[in-house]
């Protein structure tokens, strides 16, 4: 199209309908329906801000019927009743098409198609440029050299070329299109059991309806599947065929007494604009009145003026704020200008928009660029709602984008880079040089703290952001992203670079300035996350008959407990109730209350459930129940639904951020809770299985926190167990009781574990008892004979104590930190809790610190093998992989290697190796 500024033609009919279903159904104040309003107001003033046109007409069918219902009265009869919250739309979006100086054209006896088909033709007999928007597939064939098509729906622009590419025939070609395959929309017959593949191939060998009816005789003889029966189909139809090419066909001759001059807009009224807005409660709508960029295109104007007409609109699309230069990236040369600025920059912050937060199925929305602070930029490439502009193709923007994207010289800043990461790979894009994650940097600088980007920006910055929800709730309505104006989401995903930008020059200046900080941030956490990254990618191959088997059987052993216990409770009840379970256990069996909820009820929680359990049935049966009916619905009943369909796989997502210790946490599924010590849960760890010529190995750090305390307390006895490789339990219950390691029984062993682990917890006599169900004293026996026996470990605890209510924070030998609040607390439950976690702390952070470090020298390796493994699992102090069978010995090898040697302690780290055509069989 080559006119600046094309006559406009606006299928009002069309977008009435495409309007009302494709906008959310929204509301106005009164309680109206006004999605249809919104929809078709924002398309056409989309249209004007794009193409500034000098003329512009919006055309809608009459009331009535048209020449068509007279030539054959089955035209459009399957069509339903227009919808009673589209009828009373109609009258609205009338009278503010009217406000904005728009003509409306409506004639009696043809339909919208028509009138904009003879306005078309006219203009192009005068030599102007036409284009209609609409998305009626009818309209195809009046497109030639001066008329274009627009499905303001998805922008896409419809020249000759284009019609013919999508629909297979040309535009002159198009009506002869429609009658052969019918039109089920508009009841138009065609020619029975010819579609559009048919249609297409018989158009491909004739010119026209005609030509094929007089070579009908040649139809048998092409090179067309079953045409034998085609040239019948078309001999049974030929009446249908000629009234369906009648019906088809938009005229272009109807008289119309309007010249050219009466299509130009008159100024809009900005004063009964605001009214209707009010109205119908468009309120960003009367901000943009107010601004004066409702409408941008200089030739449309207010009559009662607001704004200065010789502002471009480049401007008023980038002037969002006095020192905030934010630019949306519609044309390349706007993309190539930004393609200039990355490449000289030493460091960029980018962010990506999504329609979804599944990193592997998400598609693009939109890239959001900053250089300087202050200054970024948004390319919208996926927006999808009525009157989009057009946006650039993903195909330009990544082979323009990738080069940058992948040059590691040029370093790069994220918010949660990992999830970038695996939304850009998704696109054939491998990310290298992100050398800063903000969330990260939070995260090392205090634990404590809240990582993401709308808390950080308020702690740090003093700056309230857009967040995501005031960004995507339209009129009071939950939208997607992707169906969020552009300018809008320009202001939002700009300014999240911008502020990753802004939070990383506020916060690196004070990782750098403490090198175990900044050692722990460039070392261990930023390489980590491109390698969790690829991991969540990788995912976990899945028995998805097998956890559906699981699952039958759950619910046979679910029935089964439920009628036992209803038999017990001598009444049918439900179980998941804790009302319910209240009146049964404590007023209908009378059994003793142990705790109150904080309303004063009686609790039914695990805990209460256990003690009870210990010397009544049914609550034993209900714990065991509620066990079953957790694993059921939380893994064998979802996990088959977090298949993907792309590689029959799940994907979770590792949150580096989780845990205030450093430890790794995940989500969607959690793989961390997967149970291992009954049988029920390693079934489930059983559909974890190896694809074909391969295996799972895993490999799982041995007493990973006793050794660490061990390091750390220096404590001669205990360094000397793990030096010479003792049974640890089994050496302290020997310790403990004075006694001889083979005569200790294995229920002094099991006590001797319960102490181990429970003292690195900070566990009190009172919780020992508890836990191993002997007397108080005899657990204070335990806890006092263990100390003399390891003296240094009681020393260490008490140091750590002093030294947390000293500075505030414990440390990790990797000096990560981690803040106790309430250490000085003048609340004793809350000190004695903080000193608790004080004593803990650096032996969890540690641990995690040493399997994150195992982790990053296992990629290296990994590097090196050509897919003989995948890194596929984290859990706990666990690593699991997937090994090619032939190579299974020499990588198990060197993983035992490289996890046992990558970190050094004053005692060897030991690490146990499974090997299993599945999780449970490997672990």
């Amino acid at each position: 199209m080559s006119s600046q500024n094309p006559i406009i033609l606006v299928d009002g009919s069309s977008y009435l309908y495409r309007a009302f279903f494709a906008t959310p159904p929204l509301k106005n104040p009164k309680g109206e329906p006004s999605g249809a309003v919104y929809g078709v107001i924002n398309m056409i003033r989309s249209l004007i801000n794009q193409y500034s046109p000098t003329h512009i007409a919006v055309v809608f069918d009459a009331k009535g019927g048209s020449f068509r219902k007279e030539i054959y009265s089955e035209y459009k009869a399957t069509r339903e009743a227009m919808p009673e919250d589209l009828r009373v739309q109609i009258e609205p979006i009338h009278a503010i098409l009217n406000a904005m100086g728009l003509p409306l054209l409506c004639v009696e006896g043809v339909e919208a198609d028509d009138v904009i088909g003879t306005l078309a033709k006219r203009a192009e007999a005068e030599g102007l440029d036409v284009l209609i928007s609409t998305g009626d597939k009818d309209m195809a064939q009046l497109v030639s050299g001066k008329i274009t098509l627009i499905n303001t729906m998805n922008n896409v622009v419809l020249d000759p070329q284009g019609v013919e590419q999508k629909f297979g025939v040309p535009p002159n070609k198009i009506i002869d299109f429609l009658a052969l395959m019918g039109d089920s929309s508009d009841n138009i017959p065609g020619v029975a059991g010819v579609g559009e593949k048919t249609a297409t191939s018989l158009l491909t060998e004739f010119s026209s309806i005609d030509d094929i009816y007089q070579h009908i005789d040649n139809i048998d003889k092409l090179t067309i599947r079953g045409a034998k029966s085609i040239k019948q189909k078309l001999i049974d139809n030929e009446n249908n065929a000629r009234l369906s090419y009648l019906l088809a066909t938009i005229k272009t001759d109807v008289a119309i007494d309007l010249t050219n001059e009466q299509l130009k807009p008159k100024p809009y009224d900005n004063n009964k604009l605001r009214e209707f807005f009010e109205y119908q409660g468009f309120n960003r709508w009367i901000n943009d009145l107010q601004s004066g960029s409702f409408i941008k295109a200089k030739t449309i104007v207010p009559s009662n003026e607001l704004i200065n007409n010789d502002i471009e609109s480049d401007q008023l699309i980038n002037a969002q704020s006095d020192d905030k230069n934010y630019q949306t990236i519609l044309t390349s040369e706007q993309l190539d200008s930004w393609v200039v600025k990355l490449k000289s920059a030493q460091l960029f912050a980018f962010d990506t928009e999504t329609n979804s937060i599944d990193h592997f199925h998400a598609q693009l929305v939109g890239i959001s660029l900053s250089i300087n602070p202050n200054e970024a930029c948004y390319i919208p490439i996926h927006h999808y709602y009525l009157g989009v502009p057009k946006q650039l193709s993903i195909d330009e923007i990544i082979q323009k984008l990738k080069p940058i994207f992948e040059d590691e010289n040029i370093k790069k800043i994220g918010q949660n880079a990992k999830f970038d990461y695996c939304i850009l790979a998704n696109y054939g894009i491998t990310v290298k040089g992100i050398a800063f994650d903000t969330m990260l940097e939070s995260y090392v600088l205090n634990s404590n703290e809240r990582h993401d980007m709308d808390s950080m920006a308020r702690k740090y910055l003093d700056h309230k952001t857009v967040t995501y929800d005031e960004l995507t709730k339209v009129d009071r309505k939950k939208v997607t992203i992707d169906m969020v104006d552009i300018e809008q989401t320009t202001l939002y995903a700009s300014e999240d670079a911008d502020i990753t930008l802004l939070l990383h020059n506020h916060l690196w200046p004070n990782i750098e300035k403490e090198s175990q900080l900044k050692k722990l941030f460039t070392d261990i956490e930023m390489p980590l996350a491109i390698i969790l990254a690829n991991m969540e990618r990788t995912g976990v191959l899945i028995d998805e008959k097998q956890l559906n088997q699981h699952s039958k059987e759950l619910k046979i052993k679910l029935d089964q407990l439920e009628k036992q216990i209803h038999e017990l409770a001598g009444e049918p009840f439900n179980i998941a109730s804790p009302k319910q379970l209240q009146v049964i256990l404590f007023e209908k069996k009378q059994l003793p209350i142990i705790k109150k909820t904080p309303k004063g009820d009686p609790s039914t929680n695990e805990e209460v459930l256990s003690e009870l359990a210990n010397d009544y049935e049914l609550p034993r049966l209900i714990l065991e129940y509620r066990g079953l009916a957790k694993l059921k619905n939380t893994y064998t009943d979802k996990l088959p639904l977090m298949i993907s369909e792309k590689d029959h796989r799940i994907h979770t997502n590792y949150n580096q951020v989780g845990t205030v210790t450093g430890r790794l946490s995940s989500n969607d599924p959690n793989l961390q809770n997967i149970p291992v010590r009954n049988e029920e849960g390693r079934k489930i760890r059983q559909a974890f299985i190896a694809p074909k010529g391969y295996k799972i190995v895993s490999a799982d750090y041995s007493q990973i926190e006793l050794r660490i305390m061990a390091h750390l307390s220096q404590d001669k006895n205990l360094l000397d167990a793990f030096a010479n490789d003792k049974d640890i339990h089994r050496f302290t219950a020997s310790e403990i009781l004075s006694k001889n390691e083979q005569d200790v029984t294995s229920e002094e062993r099991r006590r001797a574990k319960a102490v181990n682990f429970g003292l690195i917890y900070g566990m009190s006599a009172f919780g020992l008892s508890k836990q191993i169900n002997i007397a108080r004293h005899e657990a204070k026996f335990y806890i006092d004979s263990y100390f003399e026996r390891y003296p240094n470990v009681e020393r260490y605890m008490e140091n750590t104590r002093l030294l947390a209510a000293e500075k505030g924070y414990v440390e990790t030998l990797s000096g990560r930190r981690l803040y106790l609040p309430k250490i000085n607390s003048s609340n004793g439950i809350e000190k004695r809790a903080a000193e608790r976690a004080a004593i803990n702390a650096p032996m969890q952070g540690t641990a995690a610190d040493i399997i994150k470090t195992a982790m990053i020298e296992m990629d290296k390796f990994i590097d090196t093998q050509n897919d003989k493994i995948k890194m596929i699992m984290q859990v706990h102090d666990e690593l699991v992989f997937e090994v090619k069978e032939n190579d299974i010995d020499f990588i198990a090898k060197q993983i035992k290697s490289i996890m046992e040697n990558c970190y050094k302690l004053a005692i060897p780290l030991k690490v146990d190796i499974g090997i299993g055509d599945n999780w449970d069989q490997a672990h």
